[in-house]
């Protein structure tokens, strides 16, 4: 394997473990929103504190961590079969990447903000809300971007001979 994939991958593996981190901190926020208290066995005591959020932006923030974690993963180990279509493998790594953490820091504002689901654009209401949704929005318009990019250069190569 050429040192450029191997680049790539690091970034990709190191990047999708941060995320991966970063849903499990969140995974203990959800932890406790659940509980209604801040508490870690064999540490002792608690603090009586509810969590702010609701289940769903919880689950929401804790899963998209996950989620786009492992998908940089998997790309990571797709890179070697994406060599093979594409000129450089740069933007792919730098795209998904930049496709994840927008995407998993908008998902985490919810928890924290009342109504801050990002789904759409509202000065008047809800800053956190807004400042979710244009993270939301490049993240997603990105991944469409990503993805058809991929098909189109499939598309265009040239099939393998048996």
């Amino acid at each position: 394997m050429t040192n450029h994939i191997q680049k790539y991958q690091r970034f990709l593996l190191l990047h999708g473990a941060l995320i991966l981190l970063m849903g499990f901190v969140l995974g203990f926020g959800f932890l406790f929103f659940l509980a209604g208290e801040i508490a870690l066995w064999p540490i002792p005591g608690k603090i009586d504190y509810q969590m702010p959020g609701t289940y769903d932006a919880w689950r929401m923030a804790h899963m998209e961590c996950i989620t786009n974690g492992i998908m940089l993963w998997v790309l990571a180990a797709l890179l070697p079969a994406l060599n093979s279509i594409f000129k450089s493998l740069r933007w792919i790594a730098y795209m998904a990447a930049v496709i994840s953490w927008t995407i998993v820091v908008a998902s985490s504002i919810d928890p924290f903000f009342p109504e801050a689901r990002g789904l759409t654009f509202n000065a008047d209401t809800n800053a956190a809300s807004d400042v979710a949704f244009f993270l939301f929005y490049p993240g997603v318009m990105l991944s469409f971007v990503l993805v058809i990019a991929i098909i189109v250069a499939i598309l265009r190569s040239e099939p393998i001979e048996d």
